[in-house]
């Protein structure tokens, strides 16, 4: 069989400029690339704003830009910069201003701009921070989020001890993904809006419950919605507290009534996760995201729709094998597009609900890309739609979509200078055969300057999530171009487990993690080791959060492949995991139970990296952060202790202040140095 279907250009996939003097890239030069995202085109359709944000390493930090440019191209104009971050543009609905986040007044609070970047005025002055902010539709009001107390502080149990750092808890959801609960929430508020005015209160529409909306900790404005007519609000949030929330994916979506007060929930017939509602532009329908499966935080998300006069709710992605995301309507409300992955790429889609049977939705665009996110305007008969957009060569950019051919067009070039002075290694497409006889979808990236006649050192990357799929992002700690350019050849392999390949590939990891998951990343980086240029003797094999999990399970199992190992914020021992991380959901799914249930899931006694110890001979490096809850540093600590108690070469990197990621620039530039370092030592 064939096994390279096509190579991706070591130009960017939508060209960009000519080459001279080029160099490799390094973590630096990685660092100093502007990050594009968040367009929004105005309702005329003549203007696009969207943000950059730079990072400064000297000053550990970044900020962000507006810019907008016109959807033909040219040159983009800044609009709202400075040494404060401005961020979260949307177009008022009459197209005449742009609102934005900006904390240029002391606190994050609501700006007016027009939209060439004049008349900069200040539209809400309320005490606190605001998170997020949509107008209706009429342009007469607006909702926003803002954090507000509903729990008891430290000072308040006990006033007469304001120095006491002490907290309480008498449950679970202590703690989520990177802080400790408190007594905030964030809420939803509506306040009526007229040009000129400052909004000085607003009206909470979740008084007293102590509860969050949007979701933490990623919730966006995405999961609020106003209806046609600014009469109601739809949200999404999840009413459980302690243990309930913990073991729970049971969100909803709660539709408020302005006039009368009066809440109701839309989906408590669903135990799973339903999120993002939409209101159809005459307001008789609604659609949202909705999970069937409870617990299980990757299942397929399917588009579900209401109608508010027939009391009917239909799913309108039957048979649509892939999950749904962002969905909205046409101004006509004949079409809903929404974005989905497909064979390890994330393209923009339509349902017609005009067409019959599979012929309903269709992929609009079908970019060698991942697209990250749209934006869609209605001046005429034709819809101008733009995204942003990125691959494994390019960071993420503006482009114009062609909505019946879906063709994209590069409207930004924000990175085009640094970008002309790096030179990118090859990317290739390569289908591996699994154990069991199917395909599976591999990334190899070469270092630039490639030469077949030489032997190279290579990499398997091991993704994490474990559902999250190896799609042509491009990363800022993953990074293949900046491991291609160090002289390794990276294998990228979308093992069992992934989205973009279909509902079962996907499940197919749940209670299998140490299973034909493992057999496919094995089954990759042999396929690839056949290669004349690779050297077998010198292979590593890296990977973070489930990826850390399957390097710590592979270093018990690998019969002599590699030479050495990384692990970041990796999950070493299932049984501590499941007592110390937040969302217990997540591993009573995963693992099918605990490990006290009586019989004990085979998670615990067949696939836990902490029993096949004995057999660590190899090399291994273990990063873990402090403030990582999801999994908690003490698995990290634990690898670190074992490796080093065997007399293995190991080393343990910590950063106090990161998460499950590493965010801050000097932070991440060590992560490199520290990481290159490593397997420099070990596969050269």
């Amino acid at each position: 069989m064939k096994k390279q279907l096509f190579i991706i250009s070591a130009l960017l996939l939508w060209g960009i400029t000519s080459i001279s003097a080029q160099e490799k890239m390094t973590p630096e030069s990685m660092w100093k690339l502007a990050r594009v995202s968040d367009p929004r085109i105005s309702p005329d359709g003549k203007t696009i704003v969207y943000g950059v944000k730079n990072f400064d390493i000297e000053a550990n930090k970044g900020n962000s830009d507006l810019y907008a440019i016109s959807p033909s191209g040219g040159t983009p104009m800044l609009i709202a910069g400075g040494t404060d971050n401005d961020y979260n543009a949307r177009w008022r609905p009459d197209g005449k201003k742009i609102a934005y986040l900006t904390s240029k007044s002391g606190s994050t609070q609501i700006w007016l701009m027009d939209p060439d970047g004049n008349n900069k005025q200040q539209f809400t002055d309320i005490k606190g921070d605001i998170t997020g902010f949509g107008f209706s539709p009429t342009g007469n009001k607006i909702w926003f989020t803002m954090e507000v107390k509903t729990g008891k502080t430290t000072a308040d149990q006990f006033p007469d001890l304001p120095k006491a750092t002490g907290r309480i808890y008498d449950d679970l959801m202590y703690r989520h993904w990177d802080n400790w609960e408190d007594e905030m929430s964030s809420h939803v508020f509506y306040a009526s809006y007229a040009d000129g005015a400052t909004i000085k209160e607003g009206t909470d529409i979740m008084k007293g419950e102590p509860y969050d909306a949007p979701l933490m900790p990623f919730g966006d404005e995405e999961q609020i919605a106003w209806n046609n007519d600014g009469t109601q609000i739809a949200y999404t949030s999840k009413k459980y507290n302690g243990t309930a929330y913990a073991m729970s994916t049971n969100s909803d979506i709660y539709l408020y009534n302005l006039a009368t007060g009066k809440t109701e929930n839309l989906s408590s017939e669903n135990p799973g996760y339903d999120t993002k509602p939409a209101f159809s532009p005459d307001g008789k329908k609604i659609i949202w995201l909705s999970m069937a499966t409870p617990l299980y935080e990757a299942d397929r998300n399917r588009i579900m729709q209401y109608d508010f006069t027939t009391k009917v709710k239909t799913e309108l992605t039957k048979g649509f094998d892939y999950t749904a995301e962002s969905p909205s309507w046409s101004k006509d409300g004949r079409y809903i597009y929404f974005t989905a992955g497909i064979n390890a790429t994330d393209q923009l889609w339509v349902f017609d609900s005009f067409a019959k049977g599979v012929q309903q939705i269709r992929q609009v665009t079908k970019d060698l890309a991942d697209l990250i996110s749209y934006s869609i305007a209605y001046p005429g008969k034709e819809p101008v739609i733009v995204s942003c957009a990125m691959n494994i060569s390019m960071p993420s950019e503006i482009f114009k979509v062609d909505p019946k051919t879906g063709i994209s067009k590069q409207l930004t070039f924000t990175n085009k200078d640094q970008l002309a002075k790096i030179k990118m290694g090859k990317v290739e497409q390569r289908m591996v055969k699994a154990t069991d006889g199917k395909d599976i979808l591999t990334w190899v990236i070469y270092p630039p300057d490639f030469d077949p006649a030489k032997k190279y050192p290579a990499l398997l990357y091991c993704q994490g999530g474990p559902q999250s799929t190896v799609s042509q992002f491009f990363s800022y700690r993953w990074n293949f171009q900046l491991m291609a350019a160090q002289g390794y050849i990276v294998v990228a392999p979308n093992r069992r487990g992934l989205p973009s390949f279909g509902e079962k590939w996907n499940r197919d990891i749940s209670g299998d993690w140490g299973g034909q998951a493992m057999k496919d990343l094995l089954s990759a980086i042999d396929d690839v080791s056949k290669e004349p240029f690779v050297n077998k003797d010198k292979l590593g094999a890296v990977g973070a959060s489930f990826g850390g999990y399957s390097v710590y399970w592979l270093a018990g199992n690998h019969n002599k492949r590699f030479k050495t190992f990384i692990s970041h914020c990796g999950v070493f021992n299932l049984e501590s995991m499941y007592g110390t991380t937040e969302e217990i959901f997540f591993a009573n799914f995963d693992m099918q139970g605990a490990y006290f249930d009586k019989p004990v899931p085979k998670s615990y006694t067949e696939f836990n990296p902490i029993k096949f110890v004995n057999n660590w001979d190899t090399p291994i490096l273990v990063i873990h952060n402090d403030k990582d809850f999801r999994v908690p540093i003490s698995q990290g600590m634990e690898a670190f202790a074992a490796a080093r108690l065997k007399n293995i070469p190991a080393r343990f990197l910590s950063f106090p202040d990161e998460n499950h990621w590493v965010l801050k620039p000097q932070n991440g530039i060590m992560w490199q140095r520290v990481y290159f370092d490593w397997l420099d030592k070990y596969l050269k």
